[in-house]
């Protein structure tokens, strides 16, 4: 298997080269040469694996150059450290499937590829005798997620940007109270968009990022999108009869969880529809539903991992939507610097509608959703999961069974829940072991250089 550019500026790469290099020399993203596909009759017979065998069975398609025996201990490796046999159970509420993907070590969907990804890079780094700069930007999970992936691991070191007071005070523990000598955390003064614009700035400067080792480990990796597809498909298997189609329903605002799914769709996966929940920050929904994708103000939500207008994988579904015209890409990125828009055409946006619904959900009506779902079934959502139950609700009549993605533990999102329910949310052990833990973390400008001289002063 070999990976391109969205953008057709560099030359086919195999999978660990792709993991390494993480955004594409030409400032792209990373795909496969061709999407693997499966029949009808090979997902079913899948029906009766462990999530581990399963995710083997579908990242080995587009694996070649790892030993079959190292990857499955590298996958088995990744989910022993999730809490819940099955990694991501799916359970019943209301007439609605939620699958839950909280279970690892930060209670966030992110762990299921992160850990996965951790694994990947200090397995290669061992084989090619090198060593790694990791170089983040997260809007509240992925970043805690990539911290407990590579903290104390040999030849990595981890750069994480956050938009400084912008994330849930959980999700800021997690990353600012680990202490290992090789995690950098850096609080931003500005958005999260302004916090990945450096990253793939700094990425971009290929000088740069090849004399300090750069890695990427946002959805820009697209080792990150592979792990995700997994749960899609675990997901079906749990929930469809007799080969039916599904809804799922994700709430997303950096478009990497819902590409996932999409990427799962193309290989073959029965799905209905693809249902993109947004927040305040709606540039996806207005893109869906009026074929606007203009940039404006982020805006500070309850919902705060949502809380993005450049959505980074959105560019991977375009490369499909422009029938993999690499020129069409890049030009539609360098309209959207110079105009703060991409425009599209009429045939352009009725396959997207054919492709995705998609709903905004605000504050009143995500505190709502808690509150009566709570009252309801007995079940807590935290807000993010809520903006996606919410967005589904007028689906789940048609007779369509509705998977929606649980992406966080309530306990991330404590205040939210209290706003919502008046009561506490139970708080798990491994949040109630950061309360009066050490941390830290330096606040910074939103100044690409200046991140760029305080990864030189680390490399000393």
């Amino acid at each position: 298997m070999r990976y391109i550019s969205t953008r057709g500026g560099i030359k086919p790469v195999r999978f660990k080269d792709a993991v390494m290099m993480g955004l594409a020399d030409d400032g792209g993203l990373l795909l496969p040469e061709v999407i693997p596909s499966f029949s009808n009759e090979e997902l079913v017979s899948w029906r009766n694996l462990s999530y581990q065998e399963l995710a083997f069975r579908i990242i080995s398609r587009f694996v070649d150059d790892i030993p079959a025996n190292d990857l499955k201990s590298l996958i088995d490796k990744s989910y022993s450290t999730f809490t819940h046999p099955e990694i991501t159970p799916v359970v019943k509420k209301d007439g609605v499937y939620i699958l839950e993907l909280f279970h690892g070590v930060t209670l966030a969907f992110k762990d299921v590829a992160l850990q996965l990804l951790g694994n990947l890079f200090e397995y290669i780094l061992k084989e090619r005798n090198e060593q790694l700069t990791i170089l983040g930007a997260t809007s509240g999970d992925t970043g805690s997620a990539a911290i407990h992936a590579v903290r104390g691991k040999t030849g990595i070191s981890i750069f994480i940007l956050h938009p400084h007071g912008k994330t849930s005070p959980v999700q800021a523990l997690q990353m600012t109270s680990v202490l290992d000598e090789n995690v950098h955390n850096i609080a931003v003064d500005g958005t999260f968009d302004d916090c990945q614009d450096i990253v793939k700035s700094l990425m971009g400067d290929l000088e740069f990022k090849q004399k300090y080792s750069l890695g990427a480990v946002n959805s820009i990796n697209w080792a990150r999108v592979l792990a995700q597809v997994v749960y899609y498909i675990y997901a079906w298997l749990k929930v469809a009869k007799h080969g039916e189609k599904i809804l799922f329903s994700v709430p997303t605002g950096n478009f990497g969880d819902i590409f996932a799914g999409y990427l799962a769709w193309q290989m073959g996966l029965p799905i209905e529809k693809l249902l993109l929940a947004t927040n305040e920050n709606n540039i996806l929904t207005r893109f869906i539903t009026m074929g606007d994708y203009s940039v404006g103000e982020v805006l500070q939500t309850i919902s705060p991992s949502m809380d993005i207008q450049v959505a980074s994988n959105f560019e991977r579904y375009l490369y499909y939507l422009f029938n993999k015209d690499t020129g069409r890409v890049s030009a539609a990125f360098n309209q959207l610097k110079l105009e703060g828009k991409i425009t599209f055409t009429d045939a352009e946006l009725q396959q997207v509608k054919s492709d995705f619904c998609s709903a905004s959900v605000d504050r009143v009506a995500t505190l709502e959703t808690i509150g009566r779902f709570r009252k309801e079934t007995g079940y807590l959502l935290d807000p993010h999961t809520a903006v996606g139950i919410r967005a589904a609700e007028d689906f789940l009549k048609d007779g369509i069974p509705v998977v929606c993605l649980s992406t966080a533990h309530p306990a991330k999102f404590g205040d939210v829940v209290i706003e919502a329910t008046s009561e506490l949310v139970p708080t798990p052990e491994s949040i109630k072991r950061l309360e009066g833990m050490p941390t830290r973390c330096e606040l910074m400008p939103a100044d690409a250089q200046k991140i760029r001289e305080r990864i030189i002063q680390a490399a000393g």
